[in-house]
């Protein structure tokens, strides 16, 4: 099935959480590597809302209320676009 206009923008619009600017509301798009089990066992499913609160050597991110850091690496595998 083709994707729509609109979801090949939302797909060409997303970026790592790494990239994603602090303070954004970003809705995760697609998981993308060896820590994906991980990554969803922390809560970062496809479709669910994350902002991005603090970048450094772990990022911390606000994900259903929760506050939780993720090393960059995990980040790394974390496609996400803007909500909007």
């Amino acid at each position: 099935m083709p994707l729509t206009l609109t979801a090949d923008l939302e797909i060409d619009s997303a970026v790592t959480l790494n990239q994603a600017k602090v303070g954004c509301d970003m809705q995760i798009r697609i998981l993308s590597g060896p820590g994906c089990d991980r990554l969803r066992d922390l809560g970062f499913c496809e479709q669910l809302q994350v902002r991005k609160l603090a970048g450094g050597r772990n990022l911390i991110c606000s994900i259903c209320g929760t506050r939780m850091a993720i090393s960059r690496e995990l980040a790394e595998q974390v496609m996400v676009s803007p909500v909007g």
